[in-house]
């Protein structure tokens, strides 16, 4: 069984100025486990997929269809008390209806029912620090970011299939929305 999960990856330079934050916080914090990935909003999340039947899934995600293109815009940062750290996702109505369709088209055509409905809800963010960021240094890595700026947007062309390869997660397979 290998380890997969479908994301939106920001385009450059967006991607690059958001690892030199994951970087900057392993220079200064200690914390490592966000650079084990690019950074992404999680549309669906990890699930374990045969690796014999991996042209299935990468068939059926061809076949996913979400009606256009639209802007994503970062902004400010924000946090999930006491783990982790992340840039905000403004609140996007396309966001959500490409995430209830993912998951939905995920259910239906590749049997994954590992997504949570749980009471949380989709809550879209681009993570840059979690997992081994103990407390004390959560609170004191917070306390930097927590009036910091970050703004930036992009429009969303893509969804990604990551894959788990070699203890991190890569850009395995890209797919058009919108066409």
């Amino acid at each position: 069984m290998q380890k997969y999960f479908i994301a939106i990856v920001p385009p450059e330079p967006l991607l690059s100025q958001i690892q030199e934050l994951k970087k900057n916080n392993f220079d200064v914090y200690g914390t490592k486990g966000a650079l084990r990935s690019p950074g992404h909003i999680t549309l669906h999340m990890p699930f374990s997929w045969e690796e014999e039947k991996e042209e299935k899934l990468i068939n059926s995600l061809q076949n996913f269809y979400f009606e256009k293109e639209f802007q994503i815009t970062l902004s400010g940062f924000s946090c999930f008390e006491p783990r982790v750290v992340f840039i905000n996702v403004e609140e996007n109505d396309l966001l959500f209806q490409l995430q209830q369709q993912l998951v939905r088209y995920a259910k239906q055509n590749l049997q994954l029912f590992n997504q949570s409905d749980d009471m949380r809800g989709f809550h879209p963010h681009v993570t840059i620090a979690f997992r081994d960021l103990k407390k004390p240094v959560f609170y004191k890595m917070w306390e930097e970011y927590k009036n910091k700026t970050f703004d930036a947007t992009f429009i969303c062309k893509d969804i990604c299939l990551l894959k788990h390869l070699d203890d991190r997660w890569e850009v395995y397979k890209t797919f058009t929305i919108g066409k």
